[in-house]
């Protein structure tokens, strides 16, 4: 098991930059993939950053050059830094884990989320 604890959303204008954390707890050693999504009201979920084990990293293009993600795996962190913000990046981010099981299955936890907005 492992929990996700979002921080860094808030309010920025356009242009501006924030740099999101998530902090697991658990079995942090045991963890693989990591990544943030988003979700804006009235859109569908969007992949934005994954990052592997072994630090490969991938962007859509929507964020591509903008957004960078990164991880700490002695802390059990994950960072996504995100510079010159848009209005439409305005939405609640989710960081997630996946986790490799005991039995070898991979187990995906995500957190609660925190808003970000980006204002014109």
């Amino acid at each position: 098991q492992v929990r996700l604890v979002e921080s860094g959303g808030g309010l920025v204008q356009a242009g501006g930059s924030l740099r999101l954390s998530c902090a697991a707890s658990g079995s942090i050693n045991s963890i693989t993939t990591m990544g943030w999504y988003r979700q804006a009201p009235g859109k569908q979920r969007e992949l934005v950053a994954t990052i592997t084990e072994g630090e490969s990293t991938s962007y859509p293009t929507s964020v591509k050059g903008r957004f960078t993600i990164s991880r700490d795996n002695a802390k059990g962190t994950v960072y996504l830094q995100m510079n010159s913000l848009k209005p439409e990046d305005t939405a609640v981010y989710y960081c997630y884990a996946d986790v490799r099981s005991t039995y070898g299955s991979i187990m995906h936890f995500e957190g609660k989320g925190t808003l970000v907005t980006a204002s014109s």
